[in-house]
């Protein structure tokens, strides 16, 4: 017993699975704790709330997709390799979701059931901010003295990424992210 998963690590292990596969509101409190292999009390003693294993979960997310790009950024030299990082981070956290039923950006599945003024919801549109800074960040690095052309290119490259990102989970593969990383290129190469 001494080298199983503490309690949370299943509950939100079992919250991830669930949640993106299933939805938020779909998903009850007895499923994950059955999912996880825990009794309900064991999720009270590590969540407050639902709603604090949701924020839990999202949070999450967000981790893992920041050590992804992360991983990504070790083998980028140059400042269009760092903003392709960014698309082909995207794939990379996909692919991580393909064993439940790939259906997008977990992150926006999850706000999109979330009522206005949800602090999971600020979560959601701090990683979307995040995305976009780090494609101002390297564009800059690119053309220091490009001025407000800078931040229309990353919103360009930000409306890019998330709307293939959408399409993607649609589909159901990540087709969709690939070809936004070649249009990524094709307006890099143009700067």
């Amino acid at each position: 017993m001494a080298g199983r998963m503490p309690a949370r690590e299943r509950l939100l292990n079992a919250a991830a699975e669930l949640f993106y596969r299933e939805g938020v509101g779909a998903t009850g409190i007895d499923a994950i704790t059955a999912h996880a292999g825990v009794a309900k009390m064991s999720l009270y003693n590590n969540f407050s709330s639902k709603a604090d294993l949701v924020n839990a979960y999202m949070q999450r997310r967000l981790d893992e997709w920041r050590d992804v790009y992360r991983e990504r950024l070790t083998n980028a030299t140059t400042p269009q390799e760092r903003i392709l990082a960014v698309f082909d981070s995207y794939v990379d956290h996909a692919a991580l979701a393909y064993e439940w039923g790939f259906r997008g950006c977990g992150l926006l599945n999850a706000a999109a059931e979330l009522p206005i003024g949800d602090p999971g919801r600020a979560v959601v549109a701090f990683q979307k901010e995040e995305v976009e800074r780090l494609f101002k960040e390297h564009l800059l690095e690119m053309q220091p003295g490009a001025g407000v052309s800078i931040d229309e290119t990353a919103q360009h490259l930000s409306f890019l990424l998330e709307g293939a990102m959408s399409r993607a989970g649609l589909d159901g593969h990540d087709a969709r992210l690939k070809t936004a990383r070649k249009i990524a290129v094709s307006i890099l190469e143009q700067l």
